[in-house]
C-alpha cells in the first residue's frame, strides 16, 4: 500500500505510513560516468538492484524478545538505511529456539515473529533501500551470553537461570566448543532433515515479511560450519567423512530455501573460507575446499558468496593483515571466473576506510575517485578486483554515515536523505 496525502512531497511507495520518498535513495551517485568508482555504481542480483556496493553485515545485538525484533532493531538498522547503505542484512536469526546464539537473539521459527520483522522491512523500504535477513543455527555454540556479560571471571555459557539451554545443544558430533562448554549431542538424520525444513519454513516467513534477500549463515563455527569441518564433523554416515558428505547439509538447505522463495529473490551464503587450522597438520576446512564449495553453490542457485573466515576452533591461528579476508574472497572469485561460474562475491573484514572499500571492488584496475589528498590510493591492492560487494560491520556501528563519509573522501557526490538536505556530509564542521 501507499499512503495518499495532500503534500508536495511524493509519499514513499509500498509502506503503511507517510514519509517522503527518497528519489533517488541516499547513497546514490549524483553524477554517472567513468570517473565514478565502482563502489558507487549499481549492482544487480537477480531481481534486486543496489545503487551502490555497500552492505551492512549481519551483526548480533542480543536485544530480541523471545526471538522477536523490537524498536531497538528498528532504530539501529534504520539508521544505516537512512544514510545510504544499499542493503542491510538483519542479524543471525535462528530457525529454531535452540539455534539461537544467545537467549536474546533474533528468531523466525514462529509466525508471531513476522510482524516485528515486517515493521523494520517497511521502514528500510521507505528509504528506497533493500533489506535481507541471515538465517542461522548456532549448533554447539548456542546458549551463550551477550559479550558485555563476559569477563575474565565469568563464564560465557547461558544457563537456564538466564533463559539458556546448555543441556539442549546439538551438533554434527559430540564435541564441545572449548573447555568449560557443554558437550553437544550428535544430531540424528531425522533431526538433520527436520532442520532443513526449519530453514525453509523460516525463509517463507521472511518472504511474508517482505525481505529482498536471504543469507544462509554457514560460517564462524555455527552449525553448518561445524558440518563442513572434518575436525568438528566426525560422522560416518551420509553427512560426514568425504567433502561431498560434509557439504551435504548446506547444499540441502540451499535447495530447500531456493524452492521456498520467489525465483527473482537472490540467495546469499556466508562461509568461513578457512578455519585457520592448517598449522595443526590435521585435515581441516581450508581455502581449497571453499573454492570447490563455491562452484557447487553457484550450480545450486546461490547468487552471492559472502566470504569470511575462522570461528570454528579456539585453537585457530589467524594470519592477520588488512586484506587477509578480502584476499581469500578474491581467490575464490578468480576461481569461479576460471570455471565459468556465475556467482557474485562479497568481502568482509577490516573494511574501515574509504580506500580499502574502494580497492576491494574497483574494476579494471582503475584508480578512480578523488586525487585531492583526502584519500591515499592503494595502487597495489586497488589493481585487482577482489569482490563485487563490501560487507561492513563494526565500522557502521562507529559511523552509521560511513557511506556518506566514504563518498566525501573519494570525491563522489551522492544523494543524502532529503530530510537532511541542509546538512550535507562534511568531515569537519564549517
Amino acid at each position: 500500500m501507499t499512503v495518499k496525502k495532500l503534500t508536495k512531497s511524493t509519499p514513499a511507495a509500498g509502506v503503511p505510513f507517510y514519509t517522503p520518498a527518497q528519489n533517488p535513495p541516499a547513497g546514490t551517485a549524483v553524477e554517472k560516468g567513468a570517473e565514478v568508482p565502482t563502489l558507487f555504481t549499481p549492482f544487480k542480483l537477480r531481481g534486486m538492484t543496489l545503487q551502490n556496493r555497500f552492505v551492512v553485515s549481519p551483526m548480533c545485538t542480543y536485544s530480541a524478545d523471545d526471538g522477536h525484533l523490537t524498536d531497538w532493531h528498528l532504530v539501529h538498522l534504520g539508521a544505516f538505511a537512512l544514510r545510504g547503505a544499499a542493503l542491510t542484512i538483519i542479524e543471525a536469526t535462528a530457525v529454531t529456539p535452540n539455534g539461537r546464539i544467545s537467549p536474546e537473539d533474533s528468531g523466525l521459527w514462529q509466525d508471531s515473529q513476522i510482524a516485528p520483522l515486517k515493521r523494520i522491512v517497511d521502514f528500510i523500504h521507505s528509504q528506497g533501500q533493500k533489506v535481507g535477513i541471515q538465517l542461522a543455527h548456532a549448533g554447539r555454540k548456542a546458549s551463550t551470553l551477550g559479550p558485555w556479560h563476559v569477563t575474565p571471571t565469568t563464564h560465557e555459557v547461558a544457563g537456564p537461570e538466564v533463559g539458556g539451554w546448555p543441556d539442549n545443544l546439538w551438533a554434527p558430533s559430540a564435541i564441545a566448543w572449548d573447555q568449560g562448554f557443554p558437550t553437544p549431542k550428535e544430531m540424528t538424520v531425522a533431526q538433520i532433515e527436520g532442520l532443513v525444513q526449519s530453514f525453509a519454513d523460516a525463509a517463507k516467513r521472511a518472504v511474508q515479511a517482505g525481505v529482498d534477500t536471504i543469507e544462509i549463515h554457514g560460517a564462524h563455527g555455527y552449525l553448518i560450519s561445524e558440518f563442513l569441518s572434518p575436525i568438528t564433523n566426525q560422522r560416518t554416515d551420509a553427512y560426514g567423512g568425504s567433502f561431498e558428505n560434509r557439504t551435504r547439509l548446506l547444499l540441502d538447505i540451499v535447495r530447500a530455501i531456493r524452492g521456498a522463495i520467489p525465483s527473482s529473490m537472490p540467495l546469499l551464503v556466508r562461509i568461513s573460507a578457512t578455519e585457520w587450522m592448517e598449522w595443526s597438520g590435521k585435515p581441516s576446512w581450508d581455502l581449497a575446499q571453499s573454492k570447490q564449495l563455491a562452484a557447487r553453490l553457484a550450480d545450486a542457485g546461490v547468487d552471492l558468496l559472502d566470504v569470511s573466515s575462522g570461528g570454528n576452533n579456539p585453537a585457530q591461528k589467524i594470519v592477520v593483515h588488512p586484506y587477509f579476508q578480502a584476499d581469500m574472497a578474491g581467490e575464490i572469485r578468480a576461481e569461479l571466473k576460471r570455471l565459468g561460474k556465475e556467482m557474485a562475491i562479497g568481502a568482509v573484514g577490516m573494511i574501515s576506510n574509504a580506500e580499502m572499500a574502494r580497492s576491494v571492488v574497483q574494476e579494471d584496475g582503475k584508480v578512480a575517485g578523488s586525487q585531492d589528498g583526502k584519500v591515499e590510493v592503494d595502487a597495489e591492492n586497488g589493481a585487482k578486483t577482489k569482490a563485487d560487494l563490501v560487507l561492513v560491520a563494526r565500522q557502521f556501528l562507529r559511523e552509521p554515515e560511513f557511506v556518506l563519509k566514504v563518498a566525501y573522501e573519494l570525491g563522489v557526490q551522492v544523494q543524502g536523505p532529503v530530510q537532511y538536505h541542509r546538512a550535507p556530509y562534511r568531515k569537519e564542521r564549517l
